[in-house]
């Protein structure tokens, strides 16, 4: 038997090699990839070059940047993104830590409850949210009855804030969540017997832990937000639209194709920096990987 045993698992680990004639086996998946994937996104990117005569130019990008409108909304998309990012962190990281360190029971219902918006449409929570903050909605009925001025929180920054963190706080839960179960408990408990108080153990050695899932939420979240439309389209105001409201402008109304996919590129650009910074600080393993 003891001879067995290690012809078993040589056999086992030679299976697990992976051998270069099965490589045809990734042919459709990467066929799929190039067809639906690649060959779009490098249409957008040759279109964001096309000038008038067929040539290349870089005309679209020099009015982009020469003119302050376009650069304003930018700089906008980039600071309701961060702000949303910060608000999500704030809100996010106690409920995933409650639903990490809780019982079984408390954790299926905290996990149900952060599912349960992912099983509505954006647009309709949307317009839930819209009926909830008009002047005369729930919310401002409630300041009513207990004396308080009506709150102005549509059609501005402050309810474009409340629907996108609204919108992007079960991706933060869900992503520290997967990090924070896998923390070894067992760390804390031998701080505690160390003699380190209940925060001075968090803060030192769960929390360190815990912020490769805090980087990978806020890179989530920082990247959906940026490109998001629906939200900021109906719940912002004229002055706080975002990049991905002026793509849809370019597109449904002036037909500005080549334009449009300038944004649309400079969007991308965004991501990838913020990827590299990621992989800079973090590391892209720790982004494909649900421990800590």
């Amino acid at each position: 038997m003891s001879q067995i045993t290690p012809v078993l698992a040589g056999d086992a680990a030679k299976a697990r090699v992976f051998r270069p004639n099965s490589l045809w086996l990734l042919l459709p998946a990467l066929g799929f990839l190039a067809a639906f994937f690649a060959y779009p996104l490098a249409a957008i990117v040759m279109r964001s070059f096309e000038g008038p005569d067929a040539g290349l130019t870089l005309d679209h990008y020099k009015t982009f940047f020469t003119l302050p409108i376009y650069v304003r909304i930018l700089w906008q998309t980039i600071e309701i993104s961060l702000m949303t990012t910060v608000l999500c962190v704030l809100i996010g990281y106690p409920l995933a830590y409650v639903m990490a360190n809780s019982s079984s029971t408390v954790r299926n219902v905290m996990l149900l409850m952060v599912m349960l918006p992912f099983m509505t449409s954006v647009l309709v929570r949307t317009y839930g949210w819209m009926v909830i903050l008009r002047p005369t909605g729930l919310l401002n009925h409630i300041a009513e009855l207990i004396g308080l001025p009506a709150f102005d929180l549509l059609y501005n920054r402050a309810g474009m804030l409340i629907g996108l963190v609204y919108t992007m706080v079960p991706y933060v839960v869900l992503t520290l969540f997967s990090v924070m179960r896998g923390i070894d408990g067992r760390l804390v408990s031998v701080a505690h017997s160390l003699g380190a108080g209940a925060w001075s153990a968090f803060w030192r050695v769960y929390f360190p832990l815990s912020l490769p899932g805090v980087a990978g939420a806020s890179l989530l979240v920082f990247i959906l937000s940026s490109g998001f439309y629906i939200t900021p389209r109906l719940m912002g105001g004229d002055r706080d639209q975002l990049l991905a409201s002026i793509i849809a402008y370019q597109v449904d109304v002036l037909l500005n194709f080549e334009f449009a996919a300038t944004i649309a590129v400079i969007l991308l650009v965004i991501t990838l920096i913020c990827f590299g910074i990621y992989a800079r600080v973090v590391g892209l393993k720790q982004l494909l990987t649900s421990r800590a």
